[in-house]
């Protein structure tokens, strides 16, 4: 089948060109707008209580605002406020309301609003808009922010704007345009990689333009697949589909340039040698991209909306690659023919590549040596793993130097930790009945003693009289891990148990909302990963027609997981000395470590099964798997690990988590397991590895004939 597929894009080359560029532009004219969402809460299911109260908010009290930014005035020398300080408070805040900013509805104070020990007062901003990560109300908030320090120009009084549009503009500004750092970092790394590996500036710019190309496909096929379907897209997915479409078509474009590469040093004519490559890594890359594809759709257990949204599109972006490296890949140079690899000359020569070569001698005579110590690598790796936290407060992740930051810190110093976003907690009648003042009291005063509870606002009746709405304060940071465990547990309980007679209470707001996002990813951890692994063990089983080898293969990625986990946790908890991990860094390992860096596992045992089917024996098909594979494997994980870890870089902890986990676990995958472990285990066992089958399988082929066998001692080189 690949030989046909091979030999049609090939033999057409510029009506496969045309149909792709066609296609693209037909499909991002047609595509309707990609939406998105940044609310969490719109991405959890129905049954949860927080999105329970989410519903009752806006059925019970429609036209309540949010609460978008805290105004914090204190004085310049620290001071308690004066009587002409408060005075000032309120006239700057009148000065801030008569602004009429275009996403707020009103910036409020009042005499009450002024702390305890009579050091800081606070304005609330309030804001009609559910989204307060949308570009509008960040503009908002950075002319409230200007606007008030010009009114407080010849006041002893400073301000600060904090709260949760305050903190979506800091970190927005922290971490810059992370979607044109990722996209610009990518391109250079590709351009200077293929370049320096193929001495050819035409294979170092001719992916990237084709990945644009499938860049855009993707995008207008998950557009309209989501309008279809009535998917909800992640804001973040644009930034993993960019590194997702740039390091798989990468890595597919380096196995077919490389094998194509090793075809036309034995001596075969351009086309022929581009045919034979896809016949080759053409059910290799295939196997590659199924492998990723499934990982990705099995994000469609997940009981969170947000992830649901990500597998499909990025399953989507990889089945767009995957045709595009059988296809237009091919199509493309069938044009250029060696003409591509222009002005070197190097293609024509078997590079002697010692170092690809001595890994490949050490694997075949050392092989339980080796296997031991690259597996006991990623054993002491892998126990780090046992301590990592989840961290859900991705303001503790930005600079410390930042307004919002700053201002949270003084807030705390006089009021409660949560005063910036209260919980929520709602009575409603069961039967539609009016509720008792009396008996709201009384519940007011019981959850008013609850453990980890600052303060409770009187309770706020519907016009109806039938729902009570509280504003609960706590003593903790509203995303830190007390409060979360706070209200998961002992707050929900009290105030269940204290609901009135004939009512039923409720908690919500983001700490709730972030308590049930912890159990919906605890709970897709349980369900995704084994059934993600599952389908790739098949995956795995029909390409190497082996009931033995998927299995090793698998433990072997699962403790590649582990020790990307541990090293990760071992750097900043340990050293580093963060209070915890971003709490969807194992989903985000998963999607790259994971699932695309199987693909170097696949590339390893194909080949291993395709020297086994010559007739070699283990150790020397580990020796030859090896020295042919490395430069391919090296290759493609340097770039996509390269691209991830530009966000180290950055000054969001998060991002630097992010980059470095994925960054360091595709060098893991690639350089230990892919290179050393994998290899040298299938040796040990030698045929029962492919057990039922008999020593392989078959050296592939094309429709019945057989493909050309290179030389045992052609091998590939990243260099010349």
């Amino acid at each position: 089948m690949f030989g046909r597929i091979g030999r049609f894009s090939v033999n057409r080359p510029w009506l496969t060109i045309v149909a792709w560029i066609v296609a693209a532009v037909a499909l991002a004219g047609l595509a309707p707008e990609l939406k998105s969402s940044t609310d969490q809460a719109d991405f959890l299911p129905s049954h949860y209580e927080s999105v329970q109260v989410g519903k009752l908010q806006e059925s019970a009290f429609p036209q309540q605002e949010s609460a978008a930014a805290i105004v914090v005035y204190q004085r310049t020398d620290g001071e308690k406020l004066t009587d002409a300080d408060r005075a000032a408070v309120a006239k700057t805040t009148e000065g801030l309301e008569a602004k009429k900013y275009e996403t707020f509805k009103s910036v409020v104070t009042s005499p009450e609003a002024v702390s305890k020990d009579g050091k800081m007062a606070l304005a609330s901003v309030f804001s009609t808009k559910k989204d307060l990560g949308d570009d509008a109300t960040l503009e908002s908030v950075k002319k409230l922010r200007t606007d008030g320090k010009a009114l407080l120009q010849g006041s002893s009084l400073k301000m600060g704007v904090t709260g949760p549009a305050a903190t979506n503009v800091d970190a927005r500004e922290s971490g810059g345009d992370t979607d044109g750092m990722i996209m610009m970092a990518t391109v250079l790394l590709i351009i200077v990689l293929l370049g320096a590996i193929f001495r050819s500036p035409l294979i170092a710019l001719l992916p990237v333009l084709m990945i644009i190309l499938m860049f855009i496909m993707a995008q207008s096929l998950i557009a309209t697949a989501s309008s279809l379907f009535g998917l909800e897209a992640d804001s973040g997915v644009s930034a993993i589909l960019i590194v997702v479409l740039f390091g798989v078509g990468t890595d597919y474009i380096l196995f077919l340039l490389f094998r194509y590469r090793e075809h036309l040093r034995t001596g075969q004519e351009p086309k022929q040698a581009l045919i034979d490559a896809v016949s080759r890594v053409g059910e290799t890359i295939a196997s590659a991209a199924g492998a990723v594809i499934v990982a990705f759709l099995a994000l469609v257990l997940s009981t969170m909306g947000s992830m649901r949204a990500m597998g499909p599109s990025l399953a989507i972006s990889v089945g767009v690659t995957l045709v595009a490296a059988l296809t237009l890949v091919p199509a493309v140079f069938s044009l250029l023919g060696t003409k591509a690899f222009w002005p070197s000359k190097a293609w024509k020569r078997t590079p002697k590549n010692r170092l690809a070569n001595g890994v490949g001698n050490m694997v075949s005579r050392r092989p339980a040596l080796v296997a031991a110590l690259s597996g006991g690598v990623l054993v002491v790796l892998a126990v780090g793993a046992l301590g990592f936290k989840s961290e859900f407060d991705s303001e503790s992740s930005l600079p410390k130097n930042l307004e919002s930051v700053q201002t949270m810190a003084d807030m705390q110093k006089s009021f409660s930790a949560g005063e910036s976003d209260p919980s929520l907690v709602y009575i409603q009648s069961k039967d539609g009945g009016k509720l008792d003042k009396a008996a709201l009291d009384t519940f007011q005063q019981a959850i008013s003693k609850a453990e980890g509870v600052g303060d409770v606002s009187p309770a706020k009746l519907n016009p109806n009289g039938d729902v009570a709405q509280y504003n609960m304060v706590l003593k903790y940071r509203p995303a830190s891990e007390k409060a979360i465990d706070l209200v998961s547990g002992p707050l929900r309980d009290t105030v269940h148990e204290s609901a009135p007679e004939g009512t039923k209470a409720l908690v919500g707001g983001s700490t709730a909302v972030l308590a049930d996002i912890q159990t919906a990813v605890n709970h897709d951890y349980k369900l995704v990963f084994p059934v993600a692994g599952l389908a790739i063990m098949i995956i795995l089983g029909l390409l190497l027609r082996s009931v033995v080898a998927p299995v090793y293969l698998m433990i072997a990625v699962g403790l590649g997981f582990t020790a990307t986990l541990g090293s990760t946790v071992w750097l900043f908890q340990d050293l580093k000395g963060e209070r915890g991990l971003l709490f969807m860094l194992p989903i985000i390992v998963y999607l790259f470590v994971v699932a695309i860096g199987t693909d170097y596992n696949i590339l390893m045992v194909a080949r291993l099964r395709e020297e086994v089917g010559r007739g070699k024996s283990p150790a020397e098909a580990a020796r030859l798997a090896v020295s042919h594979s490395a430069p391919t494997i090296g290759s493609a994980a340097v770039i996509l690990a390269g691209t991830f870890g530009v966000l180290v870089l950055a000054d969001n902890s998060m991002l630097q988590q992010m980059g470095f986990a994925v960054a360091f676990g595709i060098l893991l995958t690639a350089f230990i397991m892919a290179l050393l472990l994998v290899p040298t285990v299938t040796a040990l066992l030698g045929d029962k590895a492919w057990w039922p089958s008999r020593g392989g399988g078959s050296a592939g082929t094309d429709t019945g004939r057989p493909v050309a066998q290179e030389p045992e001692h052609t091998v590939e080189s990243a260099g010349v």
